[in-house]
């Protein structure tokens, strides 16, 4: 995701950083819609897959840490934002990036930024008898506003997503128990805007910068989450007299996976799946995730990554939590 550089270059990358943030800020806008609700449904800011709803919010901070299946393996740090902003009701975009750490026994560690990310989606349909919201959207990773060192690509990636949501609370009476239930989920097909990329890697040994051309790759990207809302189990179905602070929680299990279609250079499909807990309060939710790798060339170990996300609707209605338009 991230490579070394010279300092005025940084410099030029984190004020464009700084520029973007800060113009979504003071923004100030016209109207206002409630984020991730379809009906008696609210789906909260899944962490390792993209929720389908549209909304002002602000992740900030998300860390992770595990262990990376490279040979030797490294501890791998990753402390990551992102700021989505509305434009209209159903347009909106955001804007992400991650700081990494790379740290090997008996080498030197690296670190720096991933490549900025930004997205647009447009909220397609929202239907509320049924529980259900899909988005479409188009993320861009900027190549080369990264760190070579700890895995940014040089060539700029282009990424159209189908996004999905879906509550069970439309199942019959009998099934009841279940309405509690909610499933979301992403496709996207990762395309490089460039055939060819120059990789620089550190040396084993040495730590010196090493170039290589390589061929860049298709990536078929896809995420379910699979939710169960207590919140919607004492609302809508059955009140077990839980206290409030508990009722606010949402068991979860995430699944995130990576398969590269053509240039894979013999890597197969990679990915997490990610059992864990979101409380969700009215301005902010707090989770945290195992981070479980899918395969050996996953990763070596269970890692883990905790979530402070803000929901600027509800924190700001009148201000920079409005739509633009």
């Amino acid at each position: 995701m991230t490579r070394p550089s010279l300092p005025r270059a940084l410099g030029a990358r984190r004020a464009i950083r700084a520029a973007v943030l800060l113009a979504g800020c003071v923004l100030t806008p016209h109207s206002a819609a409630a984020h991730g609700i379809a009906g008696n449904r609210f789906f909260p800011a899944t962490i390792a897959t993209d929720d389908p709803a549209v909304a002002d919010e602000l992740s900030l901070p998300t860390l992770a840490r595990f262990k990376t299946a490279d040979d030797p393996a490294a501890i791998e740090t990753d402390i990551s934002s992102e700021y989505s902003k509305r434009i209209t009701s159903r347009l909106g975009v955001s804007f992400a990036d991650t700081w990494t750490e790379l740290a090997t026994a008996g080498q030197p560690s690296h670190s720096g930024f991933q490549n900025l990310e930004t997205t647009v989606k447009y909220q397609l349909l929202t239907n509320a008898p049924h529980e259900a919201i899909v988005s479409l959207g188009v993320s861009i990773e900027w190549g080369r506003t990264g760190a070579g060192g700890v895995g940014a690509d040089a060539v700029s990636a282009i990424t159209p997503t189908l996004y999905f949501g879906k509550g069970a609370g439309d199942l019959p009476e009998a099934l009841s128990w279940a309405r509690p239930f909610a499933i979301t989920g992403v496709i996207g097909l990762q395309t490089p805007t460039r055939a060819h990329q120059t990789l620089v890697t550190p040396d084993p040994i040495t730590g010196a910068p090493v170039a290589t051309v390589q061929s860049t790759t298709r990536v078929l990207q896809t995420g379910l989450a699979l939710e169960y809302s207590l919140a919607y189990l004492s609302a809508h179905v059955r009140d077990l007299g839980f206290p409030a602070l508990i009722n606010q929680i949402t068991p979860l299990v995430e699944v995130s996976l990576s398969s590269p279609l053509a240039n894979g250079h013999g890597a197969g499909t990679t990915g997490t799946i990610s059992p864990g807990l979101i409380w969700s309060g009215r301005h902010f939710q707090v989770g945290a995730e195992a981070m479980i790798p899918a395969n050996r060339a996953s990763g070596r170990a269970v890692g883990g990554v905790v979530q402070l996300h803000f929901f600027l609707d509800d924190l700001f209605p009148r201000s920079i939590g409005k739509p633009i338009l």
